[in-house]
């Protein structure tokens, strides 16, 4: 019984769809029969490294734009599909699950071939194109909010996190193991796996008016600034790390964390962490500010433009200072969350599963 899942492109991406191929292994699948579907980017590193087969194929998207790129984006596709349906084929795959992104057509048009139920899951408040265009191909739709724009049919199920994300960690021996004071106030920052120059250069802009204020920083500058941690030695009440591979011990040793508003949002409602979001403009229709929105509709997060980021240590210094209001939050955020997304669709395409 082997099982296919299409994620590629970045963490908020991959690392859900690597929350569902542990879901799977979890709930009695061979790790050998979890097929991971991607390109050349992180995915090529994660899947294999949690032991999982991998199947790479050559991945393009549809520009917005008027470019001659556009021309060879169907050759592309065709090459992936019949890719995709050979390994389909040869490995027996009986149910798919595409998390949205360039790869996720090529691996729908794959499992239609093969006769295998197409799934999908989108991470975002507005599916992604890809989504958009694969939900009426799909045997079942899942979303992360009570609401998807694009996939009207979408079941709210939560994004997919990894169990370890919400593993109990005592907060005091989190902040030992980072070096920071017990019991004084700690905001935690992280942009996506790589970083986030914007909130990086906040946080520099920031720390004199925190540092006064007794707070500390917990910074996770992502891979490509991973120099900004020589910028920080000796530099009192600021850690910089260049990534966690645990972040359960991050949340556990924070008490609000700035954060940009992807796939990460799904972590801090399943964690109870309050938050600043600072959504970014990029993607498919500015998915972030739709996530953000939706976080601070319901009271679990605040929402700071990228064109008001000199608002975000005032932000940052109010809500530290303000305990019933971050408890409030704690309670917003939890009462939002889905932590059992990932074993709630690997029920579901077992339960599909043919063959």
């Amino acid at each position: 019984m082997t099982y296919a899942i299409a994620a590629a492109g970045t963490g908020g991406h991959v690392f859900p769809g690597l929350a569902v191929g542990e879901a799977l292994v979890a709930g009695g699948v061979d790790r050998d029969d979890v097929l991971f579907v991607g390109g050349t980017r992180l995915e090529a590193t994660v899947y294999p490294d949690a032991g999982f087969p991998f199947l790479s194929v050559e991945l393009m998207g549809l520009q917005r734009r008027l470019t001659v790129q556009n021309l060879k984006l169907p050759l592309v596709v065709k090459r992936a599909v019949d890719r995709i349906t050979t390994e389909f084929e040869r490995r027996q795959v009986g149910a798919v699950l595409g998390l949205g992104g360039y790869v996720t057509v090529p691996t729908g048009l794959a499992a239609r071939r093969v006769g295998a139920p197409f799934c999908i899951s989108e991470q975002n408040a507005h599916a992604g194109l890809a989504n958009r265009l694969m939900s009426r191909l799909a045997t079942r739709s899942f979303g992360s909010f009570p609401t998807t724009a694009g996939m009207p049919r979408a079941a709210w199920a939560g994004n997919p996190i990894r169990q370890s994300v919400v593993a109990t960690v005592d907060r005091s021996e989190a902040r030992s193991e980072y070096g920071l004071e017990r019991d004084g106030p700690v905001v935690g920052v992280f942009g996506g796996s790589l970083g986030a120059k914007v909130l990086n250069d906040a946080v520099t802009d920031s720390l004199s008016r925190w540092q006064s204020g007794g707070i500390e920083v917990l910074h996770r500058v992502g891979a490509r600034n991973a120099e900004m941690a020589t910028q920080a030695d000796g530099v009192d009440g600021w850690t910089v790390i260049s990534f966690e591979d645990r972040m359960e011990r991050f949340y556990a040793a924070c008490d609000l964390v700035v954060a940009r508003a992807g796939g990460a949002v799904a972590e801090l409602t399943a964690t109870g962490t309050p938050a600043v979001l600072v959504p970014g403009s990029f993607g498919s229709g500015g998915h972030q500010r739709a996530n953000a929105a939706a976080h601070e509709q319901i009271g679990a997060a605040v929402v700071v433009p990228e064109e008001d980021i000199g608002r975000l240590g005032a932000a940052v210094s109010e809500l530290l200072g303000d305990p019933a209001r971050l408890t409030a939050m704690r309670e917003a955020a939890r009462s939002f969350a889905k932590p059992d997304a990932a074993a709630n669709i690997s029920a579901v395409m077992r339960d599909l599963h043919v063959g």
